[in-house]
């Protein structure tokens, strides 16, 4: 399998049975095999590293570049293309419960972006850019930097207001998506809102913008818990292509069934290598196995909002 979405690697770092650090819970490396050996050892304190950092933190975390941060791989990573990185952290009330870390590599050709917003009721009724990663899409970055939206509002305030994951196509065409002409100049057409609801007094919002020549993933789907929260149900997707599934997509998904009921039973991001082992639908017809990253999203308290999942 390799990874040709802007993405190249997607981590899931677990808390130790003791709890005092986290360690290799899973990963989808693509081709590169001699980092996923590096960092299958690794073990990070709270603050320390990527991971530990976003542990630290309560809230996702950027690195844009590696150089000058507390990144504790830089080697392994430079030997492998990789030069920035995402940190995704998911709490059940004050007990850290997994970390997701995304990296990415430096590449003139790679266009979309990757965004942590935050809005700090003292500082005002908006929320705005707190740190991001571009890729190749200098003049979006720039513009980004400049915006900010109040609830309700753009990808970031949607995603505030609702206080759940949402998904827009054609972001060029989309009125409420208020960057769309930069977003025409830059070629992004894809975008995923995430709520993050883990640091008490603030509001933070993920949003990841996906242009067509290098995805940010192959495929975004929202599911949601039941009534009973006994099963998924889908929501919202959107795709870079109009693939013709393996699969017809189940109308609900039991919990412990497949990768998606792995997350509904447990709350925690669960990965398969092979869609077709455990997400049929999302296999699509490459030669090549899929893989796919199923994200939760939990409310301040631990509770299952919504499962994210991503087909690289």
């Amino acid at each position: 399998m390799t990874m040709q979405s802007f993405i190249r690697a997607a981590e899931i770092w677990l808390p130790a049975p003791d709890g005092s650090e986290l360690v290799f819970g899973d990963g989808i490396y693509g081709t590169l095999h001699a980092f996923a050996e590096h960092s299958r050892a690794m073990r990070f304190r709270k603050g320390e590293g990527l991971p530990g950092e976003a542990w630290a933190a309560r809230h996702p975390i950027v690195m844009g570049s590696f150089k000058g941060t507390g990144f504790r791989r830089i080697e392994a990573a430079e030997a492998a293309g990789l030069t920035s990185g995402i940190a995704m952290p998911v709490f059940a009330g004050s007990a850290i419960r997994a970390v997701v870390v995304l990296l990415c590599g430096d590449d003139q050709t790679h266009v979309g972006a990757i965004e942590v917003w935050r809005n700090d009721p003292l500082e005002g009724a908006q929320i705005g850019l707190h740190d991001g990663y571009y890729g190749a899409a200098e003049l979006f970055r720039i513009t980004s930097q400049l915006t900010k939206f109040g609830k309700g509002h753009g990808l970031p305030g949607l995603v505030w207001a609702s206080g759940m994951p949402l998904v827009m196509r054609d972001l060029y065409r989309a009125e409420r998506f208020l960057r769309h002409k930069e977003a025409v100049k830059v070629g992004l057409s894809i975008g995923l809102g995430l709520p993050f609801d883990y640091d008490p007094g603030n509001t933070w919002v993920m949003a990841f913008l996906s242009a067509l020549g290098t995805p940010i993933a192959r495929r975004f789907e929202i599911w949601l818990p039941d009534a009973s929260g006994e099963q998924l149900v889908y929501d919202s997707g959107v795709s870079d292509a109009e693939e013709q599934p393996n699969a017809a997509r189940p109308r609900a998904i039991a919990r412990g069934e497949g990768l998606l009921g792995a997350v509904l039973a447990s709350r925690l991001p669960a990965i398969t290598q092979d869609c077709a082992a455990g997400a049929a639908w999302l296999a699509g017809e490459a030669e090549e196995a899929a893989a796919a990253l199923a994200f939760p999203i939990l409310d301040a308290a631990g509770a299952l909002k919504a499962v994210t999942v991503w087909r690289f």
